[in-house]
């Protein structure tokens, strides 16, 4: 009778696994299709770096950014199957960038060149002082990092340590909405302007921002192939944070409501908590990436400021919120602090952050992000195959957190190498007579 079983489970796996068979194979083929089309469109793309440089006088609160952002760099738009599919046409991204040349402090914004016209109109719809300008990409000029080259390098991501729903500490918390006086502007944007314009000769900082309109899905509880966006996972959390301090009580016979009603109290400190998920959840999402990287020449390079470059986002975490943690950093975080490397694969690594902050890289990634990072191989496979790399980690901001870390800085920051201008140039009106 065993032998029946057995031979019976042989014969429809037989049968079963070469269909099970075509359609995984089907399914990679498909994968590797999508992304080899996307490849090729977005090799079609255009890019160049643009410079914004601020204007003398900045009077205006960092809402103008967010103003900016949303005009400018939100492109969200429904592709058919033809473009997504057989074209390979992808929403744009761009990449929000502070870079210290020397100690000179620079504003970048990285577009599409067929986006660049709008950027610069809307620049000057919320600074009409400020000045865009084409310039060459700054990130050229360190030509490798590895033990025979002059440079040396380090670098890291940034992720929440909470779910996105959870809001990072924002310009409005510093009370920047209100548009005080200089005198009592606190802008925690200062402390890393200030530090970028602290390094010496032979030492570069580089920020960037890179974001795209929101798309990002989570699989909706109870359902085989229900999907929900990012807003509605913040009004599960909403749910969830509020179950404890819920309760069902039957209403008295005759009521003409029936049923059950529901009371929630809420403690007091959990009402901030509440009102931030709703406020970031009122605006715009950008899929965002953030990294930094010091690169300096050896005999510049300064162990002080590396340690310092991790540490610029403390202004921006909340207990009770969320913040903003290093992670992927060119120290090794794959090893997880078990194993140690020589000095020659940190400057891989670091070399290897180097290419990642010159491709602008969080979204579209090439096919040796797939095939070698942690999402495919296991840990320690993967370190032992593609040393101590991760996959770049994205995750969602509003247009108000983004405008919270790439803004202007007011009058009352007076670094002497941040670059301003006294006024906009601009082309003479075309309607002039001769």
């Amino acid at each position: 009778m065993l032998g029946e079983l057995f031979g019976l489970a042989f014969k429809v796996l037989g049968i079963v696994l070469p269909y099970v068979g075509v359609i995984a194979l089907g399914y990679i083929a498909w994968k590797f299709w999508v992304h080899y089309i996307q490849q090729d469109f977005i090799s079609g793309i255009d890019f160049v770096l643009l410079e914004i440089v601020p204007p003398r006088e900045v009077l205006r609160s960092p809402k103008a950014m967010e103003l900016f952002f949303t005009n400018a760099l939100y492109h969200w738009s429904m592709k058919g199957g033809k473009e997504e599919y057989w074209q390979g046409a992808v929403w744009f991204w761009f990449s929000l960038e502070i870079a210290s040349i020397e100690g000179q402090v620079h504003f970048y914004v990285r577009t599409p060149s067929r986006v660049k016209e709008l950027i610069e109109t809307q620049m000057y719809a919320q600074y009409p002082q400020a000045q865009v300008k084409v310039v060459e990409d700054y990130t050229l000029d360190v030509d490798k990092i590895s033990p025979e080259s002059e440079w040396n390098g380090w670098g890291c991501e940034f992720a929440l340590e909470k779910p996105e729903a959870y809001p990072i500490r924002t310009y409005t918390d510093y009370g920047l909405d209100e548009d005080p006086k200089e005198e009592y502007k606190i802008d925690p944007l200062s402390p890393v302007i200030e530090f970028f314009g602290s390094i010496g000769k032979g030492e570069q900082l580089w920020l960037q921002i890179v974001i795209t309109p929101s798309k990002k899905m989570y699989k909706t509880h109870g359902t085989w192939f229900g999907h929900h966006d990012w807003v509605a996972q913040g009004h599960n959390v909403l749910e969830k944070l509020a179950d404890p301090y819920t309760k069902y009580s039957p209403r008295p016979e005759g009521s003409p409501v029936g049923g059950w009603s529901k009371e929630i109290r809420m403690p007091k400190w959990l009402e901030m908590v509440i009102d931030g998920i709703n406020t970031k959840t009122l605006k715009l999402g950008f899929d965002t990436g953030i990294r930094v990287m010091y690169v300096a020449k050896k005999e510049a390079f300064r162990m002080n400021t590396r340690r310092n470059l991790r540490l610029i986002f403390r202004q921006y975490s909340n207990p009770y919120m969320n913040s903003l943690a290093r992670t992927n950093s060119t120290q090794a975080d794959a090893y997880g602090g078990i194993f140690t490397i020589s000095s020659k694969k940190v400057m891989l690594l670091a070399d290897r952050m180097l290419n990642e902050f010159r491709e602008r890289s969080f979204f579209h990634l090439p096919m040796r992000h797939h095939l070698l990072g942690h999402g495919t191989l296991p840990w320690p496979l993967s370190p032992a195959l593609f040393p101590g790399y991760k996959h770049p980690h994205t995750f969602v901001l509003n247009v108000e957190e983004i405008a919270t870390l790439w803004h202007f800085p007011g009058q009352i920051l007076k670094v002497p190498t941040l670059e301003r201008i006294e006024s906009k140039e601009a082309a003479p009106p075309t309607n002039l007579p001769l």
